[in-house]
């Protein structure tokens, strides 16, 4: 089977009507470079949205499944029928676009609506709420269409020439309706960069990061921990976003299902991967890797620390060794890339990885401090956290525009087209054949039942999963 008969594995694809002028990736990049020119009704896109996960509220659920609610909550601090353009992204592994939508609220007592102008020294008046909007979800149209309106006429004259604003003149008072149903997702004469490479720079990046954010899990560079204990009473994260408890809608699935609050559907995902890893989801946690391969001990005292985390990773006396590991432990590829990491990272050996790949984002100062503290030289705990936050901050910033540049147009047109892109000719291989081939790949259930493909020494990964969503939910009052 080639790429070009890959179809047969997407029986949910649909044939798409391709329009010489404009294809919805190329819309929503219009939308992006035009968006403080064009606002859309809320209520409009509210009223006709379908949510496609499962609806959660706000608050957790006891030892009794009774569900306990926050003592405060927001409150829109408008009631307008119009909000800006929202900002846009691509799903990693699925052909998905959400659109953010943003607007202000404030935060009130549940008790009596008296409203929470401070916390923790901060004043909390002008806040902001963060709404996703599926616009595609796994290759389908979400939303069939958007009523804006346009304030520039070069932007309405450019949707004009696209063929999304049709017969119409200008007029900035007038709302128009702009139809996504009837786009293509992709464009015909798309190209798509090369993935050779692009697997290990991200498996590298995610493991350096999941070192970082597994130290700095209750820590702040701004914020003493006094106060990080009174944002989290107030629900706020250490980044001041409001941050409520939640939990499903529903306490038994089978029964969401049964009574049709539930529904199931298909889901494609698409993943890269190498010939020994078949994708990031492979890799460990930092403190589950930790366990796993070392052992942490106390220099003065030699006593070693059960269960450790990288919490301590930088107190004084503490120091890292490899665990004698037992017989039937097996060592696969997955280990042998991250011991690598470890083993620089910890300082036990040096063979470059982790600032290479620092330096490649721009994290100098962790660098800095780094060699610092493996020189023996005392570092403080502000300067270490202030690095290793700055360096987290670029990790997922490098990440982020590689998924963006590479990653997320690829696997948004395998998942909406069914096929590789014209100039990736590859063999698709069930699970069974390409463990033949490459015998260190591990399988899910899921992945079991996969295609790949493999492209130079790259693998990509198409499976399917079920997943739930909540059935004709109003999202009117979400905040």
């Amino acid at each position: 089977m080639t790429n070009q008969t890959a179809t047969n594995k997407f029986d949910r694809i649909e044939k798409f009507k391709l329009n010489p002028k404009c294809s919805l990736s190329e819309l929503i990049k219009i939308f992006e470079e035009h968006r403080n020119h064009i606002i859309i009704n809320i209520k409009h896109l509210q009223n006709n949205y379908q949510r496609k996960s499962i609806k959660r509220v706000q608050g957790f659920r006891d030892d009794n499944n009774n569900l306990i609610t926050p003592w405060l909550r927001t409150e829109y601090r408008d009631n307008v029928e119009y909000v800006g353009m929202g900002s846009f992204s691509l799903n990693r592994n699925t052909a998905t676009i959400n659109m953010l939508i943003t607007r202000k609220v404030r935060l009130v007592k549940v008790e009596d609506k008296t409203p929470t102008l401070e916390v923790a020294g901060l004043l909390v008046n002008d806040l902001t709420s963060f709404n996703n909007y599926t616009i595609v979800s796994d290759g389908k149209i979400n939303i069939k269409s958007l009523q804006v309106k346009i304030s520039s006429k070069k932007t309405f004259d450019l949707l004009k020439e696209k063929g999304v604003v049709v017969d119409q003149e200008f007029d900035f008072r007038r709302e128009y309706t702009i139809r996504l149903d009837n786009l293509p997702l992709v464009p015909s004469d798309g190209h798509y960069s090369s993935i050779d490479g692009v697997f290990y720079q991200l498996a590298k990046i995610k493991v350096i990061s999941s070192i970082i954010s597994a130290y700095l899990k209750d820590k702040s560079d701004v914020f003493l921990s006094e106060q990080l204990d009174e944002l989290k009473n107030y629900y706020f994260s250490k980044n001041i976003y409001i941050n409520f408890p939640t939990t499903n809608e529903y306490s038994d699935i089978q029964e969401a299902l049964a009574n049709g609050t539930v529904e199931a559907r298909v889901s494609y995902k698409i993943d890269i991967g190498s010939q020994d890893i078949l994708n990031l989801g492979k890799l460990h946690s930092a403190n589950k890797f930790l366990n796993r391969m070392y052992q942490v001990y106390d220099k003065k005292t030699g006593e070693i620390i059960s269960k450790p985390k990288f919490e301590i990773a930088f107190h004084e006396n503490i120091a890292f060794r490899h665990k004698q590991l037992s017989s039937r432990i097996k060592i696969t590829p997955v280990d042998e890339f991250m011991k690598q990491i470890f083993d620089d990272f910890l300082g036990l050996d040096n063979n470059d990885i982790v600032v290479d790949t620092l330096t490649k984002v721009g994290a100098d100062s962790l660098v800095q401090v780094l060699q610092e503290h493996r020189n023996g030289n005392t570092v403080s705990e502000e300067e270490m956290v202030t690095a290793l936050f700055a360096a987290n901050n670029k990790l997922k910033e490098f990440a982020s525009e590689i998924y963006r540049d590479k990653v997320s147009p690829l696997v948004f047109y395998i998942d909406s087209t069914g096929n590789l892109p014209r100039e990736m000719d590859a063999k698709a291989m069930t699970a069974q054949e390409i463990a033949a081939q490459y015998p260190h790949l591990q399988f899910s259930k899921d992945e079991q039942e996969g295609t790949f493909f493999v492209i130079g020494n790259s693998i990509i990964s198409v499976y399917k999963q079920i997943e739930y969503y909540s059935k004709n939910v109003a999202v009117t009052m979400e905040t």
